[in-house]
């Protein structure tokens, strides 16, 4: 189901871009062309999976309204890796503050991920 393989996907972009929030330095200007450009390959692939990945998740929850998780909780969850992204490379925000997004962010997806999963070995969806 590509709904749970963008959620697995996403899950590992959080991870990565939590590695590089913890590992990398931030650049000496903001403004540096070069890190702009970084920045932005990095981040364009996973804005555009996160906007099908929206999409797909509201599509979802709209057919299955017993599922573990509300329509709300999925913007809300946009929003945070939206945040995440940007505050992964640009380093403008306290560790505590990145770490609660971080959290949240991975709460949702996990239960989604995890009721997909168990949805898809019960047959229920394909």
């Amino acid at each position: 189901m590509k709904l749970l393989q963008d959620t697995t996907s996403l899950l590992e972009h959080i991870q990565r871009l939590k590695n590089v929030f913890l590992e990398e330095k931030p650049p000496a200007d903001f403004k540096d062309k070069a890190f702009f450009e970084r920045v932005k390959a990095d981040a364009n692939p996973i804005h555009m999976l996160l906007n099908e990945w929206e999409e797909e998740a509201l599509l979802f929850l709209k057919a299955n309204t017993n599922a573990p998780v509300h329509p709300h909780q999925i913007v809300s969850t946009r929003e945070n890796i939206e945040l995440i992204i940007m505050h992964s490379h640009y380093s403008d925000v306290r560790e505590k503050r990145y770490m609660e997004l971080n959290i949240s962010v991975n709460y949702v997806l996990g239960i989604l991920e995890d009721y997909l999963d168990r949805l898809c070995k019960a047959g229920a969806i394909e």
